[in-house]
């Protein structure tokens, strides 16, 4: 059987799957081609990130196809109720990157209560001519101890930034319509844990009591943060968003940002991605990554080998 990984995998998973009898192919297929790659190399299974989408034109076009796979948590780009409805098994990794979307955002709070993401543009810049002046401009930073959390979406991911946050010594609280309540568990390396509870809260009493929000939801219909929600939030707030573009309304967002009302921001997905608009890559109180919250050597290792086990277990 055929496997063709078109926005790649790990070696560890190309390894598990050619164990178990697969042959993988990891050449790029534009999208346009796929369903034609698919059904001219008799595939069985496509596995994709977030930049293949597999749509219900390909579905109908490809019908060998048993397995579609999504290295990842989010499946917006997969058409996966009409997938199944022709019998086709859809499968992901929601627990594979958590550890690694959740160091990012911190990568971000901590790049924005101290400057790190404009200092690092203007050192190069600045730094041998006017470093007093650069030291003057940076020298407000913030500690993230004892500062509050708000944490949109409480799932996997958000239970991951949880434990780092709660082992800075932060206040965490939440908001998620479908988890009432979860237990925290912070596992010490030498064995030793602590574990609390957080119950979820509503999303206005977040964003009214949040020093710093972080986003961890699928892709919506709407904005969850635009003017009106900004309006609520803290004076000096920090926002996050290493989850999906399009939750945050970015003109609202720039606005805050130039009034002063949000402090920084740390966006790891955009709006209109993969061109995000120029106001936000060249606001310098924006952190910017570009969506690489599970691009980790251990998340896409876990991953794959992961992909590999569930496509061994449905077709061997």
């Amino acid at each position: 059987m055929k496997v063709l990984a078109n926005d790649g995998i790990s070696k560890s998973g190309i390894l598990a799957l050619e164990k178990g009898g697969f042959e993988v192919i990891t050449t790029k297929v534009a999208q346009e081609q796929v369903a034609n790659f698919v059904n001219d190399n008799n595939i069985d299974v496509v596995l994709v990130r977030s930049a293949t989408k597999v749509r219900q034109d390909i579905i109908d076009a490809c019908p060998g196809l048993k397995i579609i796979g999504r290295g990842g948590v989010g499946m917006d780009n997969i058409d996966v109720d009409y997938a199944k409805s022709k019998g086709i098994h859809v499968i992901n990794t929601p627990a594979s990157s958590s550890e690694s979307v959740a160091e990012l955002v911190f990568a971000h709070l901590f790049s924005g209560v101290r400057f790190l993401h404009d200092s690092n543009r203007n050192m190069p810049l600045e730094g041998d001519t006017n470093f007093d002046g650069l030291k003057k401009a940076y020298a407000n930073g913030i500690e993230l101890r004892g500062k509050t959390l708000g944490i949109v979406g409480i799932g996997r991911i958000g239970q991951a930034t949880a434990k780092m946050a709660l082992g800075l010594g932060m206040k965490v609280i939440a908001a998620d319509s479908f988890i009432p309540k979860v237990d925290i568990k912070v596992e010490f390396f030498d064995g030793q844990s602590i574990t609390t509870t957080i119950v979820s809260q509503s999303l206005e009493s977040v964003f009214k009591e949040a020093d710093f929000i972080t986003l961890h939801v699928p892709a919506q219909d709407g904005y969850i943060i635009s003017e009106k929600e900004l309006a609520i939030m803290k004076d000096g707030v920090g926002i996050v968003n290493c989850a999906r573009g399009g939750v945050i309304d970015e003109v609202a967002l720039v606005k805050a940002l130039d009034s002063g009302k949000v402090l920084f921001a740390g966006l790891d997905v955009f709006e209109s991605e993969p061109t995000p608009e120029m106001a936000i890559l060249m606001n310098h109180k924006i952190s910017l990554t570009p969506h690489i919250g599970a691009a980790t050597g251990e998340a896409q290792d876990r991953i794959g080998t992961e992909l590999a086990s569930q496509i061994i277990s449905l077709l061997k």
